[in-house]
């Protein structure tokens, strides 16, 4: 029977998630009409599962952006507590995103780079009001040992969701420091990752290129210099000078400080998609 070796073949191509078009073509003229009729409706079912598989795609990536948005609304309720932090995830998020794509690497990481930084502050949620409201009193053992436990606090936050992947593990150890002497877990050197050794750059960057409580703003000089002091105990030197020629080239981020929502890269390419 002409084309039944071939229509068996394509059903294995398609039983295998290959829904190749090549089915099609044993559907035209010179093959055996059993072998047509059987080519035709196989491919109209491999078209219906392909619709279906796709529909199945996009409600789980919807799903996921709203996860996100849920978490980062959450995470902003921050800046009614403390003013001062208003606007510093995001701006963080979006500094991650700009170095990895300096860096070359993948849309996948770009994205977990930017969800990282944009939600590595959600354990601070946890911060007692005597921390929150601190401002004329030195921090004292107590006040330190909380600070110290809000990487770990957001990991545990956010662990339930798999589909962020390391971006779990960047939250937790964007305060380690290539000497050992970060917390939560004194990691060094290359137990570092690299995704917490660019967030570690972004969120210093804008911590010191903000008006906080106990400090004002630097201008970009004195923020490369000390980004460069911190260069090797502390963060990774090579980095570091990818992240200031960035900033040399494209500048600072600005948010809007009426709680942006600030769309991730990933849902705002998905939502154009439709």
């Amino acid at each position: 029977m002409k084309g039944l070796t071939e229509l068996l073949t394509c059903i294995q191509e398609i039983s295998g998630g290959n829904y190749s078009n090549d089915i099609m073509h044993l559907t035209t003229e010179g093959f055996d009409p059993y072998v047509r009729e059987l080519a035709e409706s196989v491919g109209l079912m491999m078209v219906r599962i392909e619709a279906r598989e796709f529909a199945l795609e996009q409600a789980n990536q919807d799903l996921k952006c709203n996860i996100v948005a849920t978490i980062k609304a959450v995470a902003r309720g921050l800046s009614l507590r403390d003013p001062y932090t208003r606007g510093h995830a995001e701006r963080v998020g979006l500094y991650c995103e700009r170095l990895a794509r300096r860096m070359d690497l993948p849309e996948d990481e770009i994205w977990t780079m930017h969800v990282a930084g944009t939600l590595h502050d959600i354990g601070k949620i946890g911060f007692s009001d005597r921390l929150i409201q601190n401002v004329d009193t030195k921090v004292d053992a107590d006040m330190l040992a909380e600070i110290k436990q809000h990487p770990e606090w957001g990991f545990k936050m956010l662990r339930g969701l798999e589909f962020l992947g390391l971006a779990l593990e960047y939250v937790r150890s964007h305060h380690e420091r290539l000497d050992g002497t970060g917390y939560p877990n004194g990691l060094q050197g290359n137990e570092i990752k690299t995704g917490s050794r660019i967030l570690s750059i972004a969120d210093v960057f804008d911590a010191i290129t903000t008006t906080r409580t106990y400090q004002e703003a630097m201008d970009l000089d004195k923020a490369f210099s000390i980004l460069r002091k911190l260069a090797g105990p502390s963060l990774d030197p090579e980095l570091v000078e990818l992240f200031i020629a960035e900033i040399e080239e494209h500048g600072l981020e600005d948010v809007e400080d009426d709680f942006s929502t600030c769309p991730m890269p990933k849902c705002e390419s998905s939502n154009a998609d439709t």
